[in-house]
């Protein structure tokens, strides 16, 4: 009686050691392929998404090509800080005021860009003002000659509360493109930049001829 009571506990430990064999071998490769699938938090190319475009320059700007050739040159303030420049700039800088610090882009397009006015009343249109007629251009601007460079310098101000955006640009024509020197930032720190801004400026020069 005893020899036939063994055969069947016998026959479920043997099928328990069984399964206990197969659950080991499936904890053992679950883990595994999850950790194939899985990058480590470290690793610098897990979740890599595309780079995010430079302060300033929107995605629309990436269809136009940039002004080639001959650079104009500059010296900026040593409290500005540089920043990259990115695809569309030619520079780029950081600067910094009490009331919340300022971006300076400079960029550079082929041929005139739509010419003075367009380009005024684009400006115009980033901070919510309307735009100007033709015959309101000259009231509303300057024009310097600064080394050899005819400079057009635009202030604009928000309408508003005094933090509110502004921009204080210049547009200067050189080597068959248009270059644009644009200050932006809340109105108060703007308008405490701008006698760096007009610094800057006057020492944007033209290359030397060989």
């Amino acid at each position: 009686m005893r020899s036939r009571a063994l055969i069947p506990t016998l026959s479920l430990a043997t099928l328990l050691l069984a399964a206990c064999g197969d659950d080991k071998v499936e904890v053992y490769r679950v883990p595994k392929e999850k950790e194939a699938d899985m990058p480590a938090a470290s690793d610098p190319g897990a979740a890599a998404g595309p780079a995010a475009p430079a302060p300033g320059a929107s995605m629309a700007d990436t269809a136009v090509p940039t002004a080639s050739g001959s650079d104009l040159s500059w010296q900026a303030p040593a409290s500005w800080v540089q920043k990259p420049a990115g695809a569309m700039r030619k520079a780029s800088f950081s600067v910094p005021a009490d009331a919340g610090e300022c971006d300076l882009s400079v960029t550079a397009f082929p041929g005139d860009v739509g010419g003075e006015l367009a380009n005024v009343n684009r400006w115009r249109g980033q901070i919510a003002l309307p735009p100007l007629a033709a015959d309101e251009l000259d009231g509303a601007v300057a024009r310097i000659d600064q080394g050899g460079l005819r400079v057009t310098i635009v202030e604009l101000y928000s309408k508003g509360d005094a933090s509110n955006k502004a921009i204080l640009g210049a547009i200067v024509p050189f080597g068959g493109a248009t270059w644009f020197f644009k200050l932006s930032g809340p109105g108060t720190s703007v308008k405490a930049s701008k006698t760096a801004f007009l610094d800057f400026l006057r020492s944007v020069r033209a290359p030397q001829s060989p």
